[in-house]
């Protein structure tokens, strides 16, 4: 760990009257929640990639025979 961050840290520490050690477990914590959803994306991707978006022809024409009719 740079000098220049254990010192700041330390400051901090200090300052809020926390450990070291519970300054960094937040840090840590934080740092874990603020990226626990990267990647997301990527793993939709590789699971619904393969699908089509497409509706099935019989179920658009369900889909639409279910819609009330309404005049505009």
């Amino acid at each position: 760990m740079p000098d220049a961050v254990f010192t700041e840290a330390d400051r901090l520490a200090k300052l809020t009257r926390i450990s070291r050690s519970e300054l960094y477990a937040r840090a840590v914590e934080a740092y874990v929640k603020a990226h626990r959803h990267q990647g997301i994306r990527e793993k939709l991707d590789a699971v619904y990639g393969k699908e089509t978006s497409q509706l099935d022809a019989v179920a658009g024409r369900l889909q639409r025979l279910s819609l009330p009719k309404v005049s505009w």
